[in-house]
């Protein structure tokens, strides 16, 4: 993914944004980032990724989505229209993204 490409779709919060977030504020767990912008607050189709982001972060790992715009959008439109999240196994589980803290609880 592309650094001005949206992570969060409802609010056009970009993953150059939450990177700055998490190095200025350096947040203790995932659900704060919901403070940039609203991520994470919307839809929700965001939150295993933002907590992916968090957990790379966390990790010392380059903060980044294996994911095309377009791909991560078309996913994001089957999960509007059936509640289902396609592929939540690309979400990366080593990665810690789908447990632990919720993002905009």
């Amino acid at each position: 993914m592309n650094p001005d490409d949206d992570v969060c779709l409802c609010f056009h919060v970009s993953l150059r944004k939450i990177r700055a977030y998490m190095a200025r504020e350096d947040p203790p767990v995932a659900s704060l980032i919901s403070e940039c912008l609203g991520a994470g607050t919307g839809c929700r189709w965001c939150v295993p990724f933002l907590e992916r982001l968090h957990r790379l972060h966390v990790d010392g790992r380059e903060v980044d989505l294996p994911f095309s715009p377009e791909d991560y959008s078309a996913r994001r439109s089957v999960y509007r229209a059936t509640g289902q999240r396609p592929g939540d196994d690309d979400t990366d589980e080593e990665s810690g993204a789908g447990s632990g803290d919720s993002v905009g609880h």
